[in-house]
């Protein structure tokens, strides 16, 4: 009973410094987002900002006070000799979204994930435009808090103030309607082949386009079913996520295993998955 508590009492730190961490990154990313800012690309094509930079700062600022190393897509250089010793790590990807964050539509996450060996156990999604909060472990379960305050200092972390404002996840109901997330930037030919099968065993089907993580939060919070992903991702985009719809009682599936998608591999890419609810 006493070691059940001293993880609980853990467990609720980690959840409070990860929820700090990427709300003070999402009001930074804010303050670049509503002004003028440059884009690079990376050595892949995709967009880099400066959000993205001094959204990492602040996170690893936070996160390299706990015990854990740290693995980020701003870091992703780490060796797998060393890192497949880890027990317990953060993944984080400071900005999921980039390209929607250029598009300027909002619909950008940020993302910590803490994983015991191969699987998530706890993930904050920050949606700083929206003003939405996601956070999920074994101790709270998957809730969400909406309309949250990005102005620095104004936003509480105390788990206990969290766990009254939130909704426990899922909240949302279909009805009679079986909605697809989908990517905005990635719609592939084997999606559009997965939705068509889809269509002859659900009579009305709605596709909903959204960017980043957002799509599987969007899963776990019950407002979809399922969202199809056959195109290219990283761990570090998925990890927070998987974790909140993990805990809202759905899943991340390997396309290929039917297993739940794993972490800290050493090919970081993702495999093709399925978020079900």
């Amino acid at each position: 009973m006493i070691i059940e508590k001293m993880k609980n009492e853990k467990m609720k730190e980690l959840l409070e410094v990860a929820i700090r961490a990427g709300v003070e990154a999402g009001s930074a990313v804010c303050e670049i987002y509503n002004n003028e800012f440059d884009v690079e690309f990376k050595d892949d094509k995709s967009p880099l900002t400066l959000a993205d930079t001094n959204a990492n700062k602040i996170i690893e600022s936070y996160l390299e006070k706990t015990e854990y190393p740290i693995l980020s897509e701003e870091g992703r250089d780490i060796p797998y000799s060393e890192r497949k010793m880890w027990e317990y790590f953060w993944m984080v990807d400071p900005l999921d979204g980039t390209k929607e964050f250029v598009k300027r539509n909002g619909e950008f996450t940020v993302n910590i994930a803490l994983i015991h060996n191969d699987t998530p156990v706890l993930g904050v999604v920050v949606a700083p435009v929206l003003r939405d909060l996601f956070f999920a472990s074994e101790l709270t379960g998957a809730v969400k808090v909406g309309d949250i305050s990005m102005e620095k200092g104004k936003f509480t972390t105390d788990m206990d103030v969290l766990l009254k404002l939130g909704k426990m996840l899922p909240v949302a109901n279909n009805g009679d309607v079986f909605r697809i997330m989908g990517s905005k930037s990635h719609m592939t030919k084997e999606t559009e082949n997965f939705i068509k099968e889809l269509e002859k065993e659900h009579s009305n089907i709605e596709i909903i386009p959204k960017g980043s993580s957002l799509k599987i939060c969007l899963v776990a919070e019950g407002y979809a079913d399922v969202y199809p992903r056959f195109a290219p991702t990283m761990e570090w985009d998925t990890a927070a996520g998987h974790a909140i719809v993990k805990y809202a009682g759905g899943e991340v599936i390997n396309r290929e295993t039917d297993n739940p998608v794993v972490y800290n591999k050493e090919n970081l890419l993702n495999p093709w998955f399925l978020v079900t609810r």
